[in-house]
């Protein structure tokens, strides 16, 4: 039980941070534009400058060595849920349209802007390299796989030819950020104290404005627009049940020498909630934007349950 209260403690700032934005952008607080610019803001800017820091603060070269053996773990997993995901759109007839946003929502989570959050909520600074190893997981999966599949699952049935790959999504900013970090570290190369100090004020930025971020897109997608069906039920099992269910068997059975906090690590990301860009590939693949709005806001709601559930499971 006090594992569970701690758990619950942890994510009480992030809850209040979202409630926050949610508040603020229903009362008009905020342009129709502002949401998006802070986006930007924080993966262009904030992020990149957090991960370059937290590098070199909590990384050296050996344990650089250690930590990406973690990639094997990560994309056996997700390639495993790939598996699952697939075969549950055939079993459960899943309709052109939400075929795709039901795949990603299986295996690609939001892990910059609830993720990372919860990750230093829970675990504190010093779990950010394992992070980071999910999160580049994450992001070549969503960025490959997960684009092609929602821009070219149409609704109507056809197939619609996908749009031209885009090298630069597999090297966003805050990837960006991590290998420069990386030429840094494996160099030694020094940085002064005053842009240390600099790079520390901007990368603590990401935490409060990515929760106000959910909260503006929670306000504008309309908590009273949410709806239960049997596709969104099968898609949120995937998420918050079958995603980390099986990252949890991988790792019991083939990483028992992981350090406890990269177990753990591993595991409550891949119970975070869906990307929070699937409404727009939808859009751009003309998928249901409807049903990945409503997976993206119910996903987003019930983490605040689940999360804590999964952290007293772990233990």
């Amino acid at each position: 039980m006090s594992v569970f209260l701690t758990s619950i403690q942890s994510i009480i700032p992030i809850i209040v941070i979202i409630v926050l934005g949610y508040i603020l952008q229903t009362r008009g607080w905020f342009a129709d534009s502002f949401g998006g610019n802070l986006s930007r803001l924080i993966m262009n800017v904030a992020l990149p400058v957090s991960i370059f820091v937290s590098v070199l603060k909590y990384l050296t070269v050996d344990k650089l060595v250690q930590l990406s053996g973690g990639l094997l773990y990560t994309f056996g997993a997700f390639i495993l849920t790939y598996l699952f995901a697939f075969l549950a759109v055939k079993l459960f007839r899943v309709r052109p349209g939400r075929r795709a946003t039901m795949i990603n929502t299986f295996v690609n989570a939001n892990t910059i802007f609830i993720g990372l959050p919860l990750n230093v909520a829970l675990f504190g600074d010093e779990a950010l390299p394992y992070f980071l190893i999910y999160y580049i997981t994450n992001t070549i999966s969503t960025w490959t796989l997960g684009v092609y599949l929602m821009t070219s699952d149409s609704k109507n049935g056809e197939k619609k030819a996908a749009q031209k790959f885009n090298w630069k999504k597999l090297l966003p900013a805050p990837l960006v950020g991590f290998l420069v970090a990386l030429v840094f570290l494996l160099l030694r190369i020094p940085v002064p104290a005053f842009a240390s100090s600099t790079l520390t004020y901007i990368g603590n930025l990401v935490t409060p404005l990515s929760l106000i971020y959910i909260g503006i897109i929670l306000a504008k997608a309309g908590l009273g627009s949410i709806h239960l069906d049997k596709d969104t039920v099968v898609t949120l099992v995937g998420r918050f049940v079958l995603a980390p269910v099986i990252m949890y068997l991988l790792l019991v059975f083939l990483g028992k020498n992981l350090p406890g906090q990269e177990f753990k690590t591993f595991v409550v990301q891949a119970a975070a909630p869906a990307l929070a860009v699937l409404p727009i590939l939808a859009t751009q693949g003309d998928g249901d934007v409807e049903f990945s709005t409503n997976i993206v806001t119910i996903s987003t709601v019930l983490f605040v349950a689940v999360v804590p559930i999964v952290v007293t499971l772990l233990g």
